[in-house]
């Protein structure tokens, strides 16, 4: 049976069978780690990124079929209208939150974006978003307000949506439905 030595045994050994030769330098390596990090796709990220930005159009909300009064009120074609007064009197539980207001509107479109792809991951269903009131605006107009309705529009996964209750933010807010996570067939 072979003896087993120490690499210090076997480096003395080897050191006195070949006395005239120099040992090289250790290298200055880094040990690679036992499994290399998955890579990131980082080209995938931003193209997804920018799809998603470009999802949502600058479309005024009223050229898109909101209606023209202060009030915000959207309801999918299709949809029955005690969907869209079920929402109005607080049938579904709000389950997240996104505050917008005092945001520009180059930073509130991709917070929304992010926001209802969060929401319909996680299977959200009835959202608020606060878009204020507009009061610090340029002529105190609600800009955010009309951006946000278009946007939500152009999503097939929003259902409906409405200004939010005196209690939930008012005109300074929207509830959102969203599809059920649900799969049907």
């Amino acid at each position: 049976m072979p003896q087993k030595h120490s690499p210090q045994t076997r480096a003395k050994a080897l050191r006195e069978l070949l006395p005239d030769v120099t040992p090289l330098p250790p290298l200055n390596r880094a040990h690679a780690p036992k499994s290399p990090p998955r890579p990131i796709p980082a080209q995938r990220l931003r193209d997804d990124r920018e799809v998603l930005n470009e999802s949502l159009s600058d479309q005024d909300a009223w050229e898109a079929g909101l209606e023209a009064g202060d009030e915000l009120n959207f309801l999918r074609p299709g949809l029955a209208s005690t969907t869209l007064r079920k929402l109005r009197r607080g049938y579904w539980l709000i389950q997240r939150e996104l505050d917008l207001h005092g945001l520009t509107v180059a930073e509130a479109r991709p917070a929304l974006v992010s926001f209802l792809n969060d929401c319909l991951r996680d299977g959200a269903r009835c959202v608020r978003i606060i878009h204020g009131k507009g009061l610090g605006s340029k002529n105190g107009e609600p800009v955010l307000k009309r951006k946000v309705a278009s946007w939500l529009m152009q999503r097939d996964e929003i259902l409906a949506f409405c200004q939010a209750r005196r209690t939930e933010g008012g005109g300074g807010a929207a509830v959102v439905l969203l599809k059920s996570a649900r799969r049907e067939g």
